[in-house]
């Protein structure tokens, strides 16, 4: 099967630094801020299946906003990402959350917030705090650190398992969708599986 999986959240919270880091198991202390979409897959294996990832890392600065349609359509996943030492990282998460159930197409979607950079000492939200978030929302919650690599396979892994055993989530995708420059997405291709 293959899945596609968005990272999404604002800008500076670790999205490119946790795909990097599931990817390619590689961290940048000088990550440069995403411009748009960058797009990675991976295959894994969850209880005994091979998956192959289309990971979506999106911008989180509101000028890319009007690329939001396209990159969110056929997405079975999502992984919502706050930094756990910034305030308004946590406190945005209401607008993404908002903006999956406007421009996702799939209405059962499996969702993760991840509280990110737990390695820093400098916390601002605790881990209750976020786990209560999620369960108001009915989403799942980990924390990480792409820093130091704590929790970031266990984020990508239990989204694939959910997705997995969500009916109609992991049945069909088209998820090769490409994306042009002014926004406008276009089918690359389909898979039944």
């Amino acid at each position: 099967p293959h899945y596609k999986i968005l990272i999404i959240g604002e800008s500076g919270v670790g999205k490119s630094s946790l795909m990097l880091r599931f990817t390619d198991d590689d961290f940048d202390k000088d990550q440069a801020l995403t411009i748009g979409v960058d797009f990675k897959t991976k295959i894994v294996e969850i209880d005994n299946v091979k998956v192959k990832l289309a990971i979506w890392d999106t911008a989180g600065q509101e000028r890319f906003r009007t690329l939001t349609p396209s990159y969110y359509r056929d997405a079975q996943g999502a992984i919502l990402v706050y930094d756990v030492t910034k305030k308004e990282t946590f406190q945005k998460l209401d607008s993404w959350l908002n903006e999956l159930e406007i421009y996702g197409t799939r209405n059962n979607m499996a969702k993760m917030i991840v509280g990110n950079k737990i390695d820093s000492t400098d916390r601002a939200i605790s881990r209750d705090d976020g786990f209560r978030f999620a369960k108001k929302h009915r989403t799942m919650f980990i924390e990480t650190s792409a820093k130091t690599n704590e929790g970031v396979r266990d984020a990508f892994e239990e989204v694939v398992r959910k997705i997995m055993e969500t009916d109609g989530l992991w049945e069909r995708n088209d998820y090769g969708d490409s994306l042009d420059l002014n926004g406008r997405g276009h089918q690359a291709g389909s898979c039944s599986c």
